[in-house]
């Protein structure tokens, strides 16, 4: 046995000790002793605990994956992911206003991917272990909202009907306006009498939408999503905010780092999460490289009342950004997926855009688009970490750019 004293947590919640050695389930400041395999400490034990570690609030912690920093106060997470971000800021030699985290509260989780695999007697639900494919059922979730929680059973039950033995379906379902709507993966091929069965399923367990596979096997009810006065029917599976405060915080720091104008453009827009709130107030355009999701935004904006103009298209903006010579708007809003949008933001940096909002889940491709910004003559105004991804490591922020 080896013991090992942990010096900071590393961007995926393991804490490192020099070396480095990582160990999981660990805080800085702490003792640990365990077994050397390469680069990871096993058979972990704590010898001298943080004055941050805390009691997990969920029992499947310890077994189940879903979740990495259970084991730190809540203070001291939010000051870590604080610090994450400016850590990565500091990398790019920047400095700005951080504003105090705003965190979700536990049970708010309203879009989850659940797994599941046929058993000889039934079959389990729930989320992989860590670094594993076991499957651990998670009746108890603490980070689940209440309502997604019955998924378990319609899963279990659609598992048992259409899974084979050896293989595993996975399940992403998201809570709508009119329930759950839930898109499945990994199952047998629909033919007539299953497509028949899943339809019942749908009916029996009072599901808003089931997809298959990418088919749509039933619509009960429109599973609507409300963005602003807008009511939006995202595609099977769609990207949404992780929790409504989440995205309410999000759209609030967004709001406010638009001062000014008559028009925007959305980068990145999904089916119009920014866009279509921010279209009570601005003409704006949408942007988006999934043909569905702009389709879910122009029908949702065509059907809404009291918005301004709203045009959108679907564009590639990694491969094809809009050019310095098209963004003729006072404003833009980006919100690009972890790789962050270094094409666009070169294009952004050479514009007359007065104020830009730039949301991101990942602070060092932020940092490294943020310094362009810089250099080109924007101020970095100030940065609002969001957390809605609730005892895990992701980090999330909204931040305000603006032409000296």
């Amino acid at each position: 046995m080896s013991q090992i004293d942990i010096q900071r947590l590393g961007l995926h919640g393991d804490g490192i000790a020099d070396g480095p050695i990582y160990a999981p389930l660990t805080l800085p400041g702490e003792t640990v002793e365990g077994e050397i395999d390469g680069t990871r400490l096993t058979n972990m034990r704590v010898v001298t605990p943080s004055e941050h570690r805390v009691k997990a609030p969920c029992r499947h912690f310890k077994s189940c994956g879903g979740c990495q920093l259970q084991h730190a106060s809540d203070a001291f997470l939010a000051d870590w992911k604080v610090e994450v971000v400016r850590q990565a800021l500091a990398a790019q030699g920047l400095e700005t206003d951080l504003r105090q985290i705003l965190t979700s509260p536990p049970k708010s989780r309203r879009r989850a991917v659940f797994s599941a695999r046929r058993t000889k007697k039934a079959a389990l639900v729930g989320f992989h272990a860590r670094a594993s494919d076991v499957i651990v059922e998670i009746p108890d979730c603490q980070l689940l909202h209440p309502d997604l929680l019955p998924a378990r059973e319609v899963i279990l039950q659609l598992c048992q009907i259409a899974s084979s033995r050896k293989g595993e379906i996975s399940a992403t379902v998201t809570l709508s306006d009119a329930g759950l709507d839930m898109a499945v993966v990994g199952g047998k091929p629909l033919d007539g009498p299953l497509l028949a069965r899943l339809a019942q399923e749908v009916e029996r367990f009072k599901l808003a939408r089931l997809t298959w596979d990418g088919e749509v096997v039933a619509t009960r009810a429109v599973p609507a999503q409300s963005f602003g006065a807008a009511s939006v029917v995202p595609p099977p599976g769609a990207f949404l905010q992780a929790t409504q405060q989440g995205e309410a915080a999000l759209l609030h720091a967004v709001k406010e780092a638009i001062t000014q104008g008559d028009s925007g453009i959305d980068l990145f827009a999904g089916c119009g999460t920014f866009t279509l709130p921010l279209a009570s107030q601005y003409r704006m355009h949408g942007v988006e490289g999934e043909e569905a999701m702009i389709q879910a935004l122009d029908i949702g904006w065509r059907k809404s009342m009291g918005l301004k103009q709203v045009s959108s298209e679907t564009r590639d903006l990694f491969r094809n950004p809009i050019v310095t010579e098209d963004l003729c708007y006072d404003f833009a809003v980006i919100d690009p997926p972890r790789a962050g949008a270094e094409a666009q933001v070169l294009e952004l940096a050479k514009s007359a855009l007065q104020e830009i909002a730039y949301v991101s889940c990942n602070p060092v491709t932020f940092a490294r688009d943020a310094v362009v910004l810089v250099q080109a003559g924007y101020h970095l105004d100030w940065v609002q970490t969001v957390d809605q991804f609730r005892w895990s490591s992701h980090v999330e922020l909204a931040s305000r750019f603006v032409r000296k």
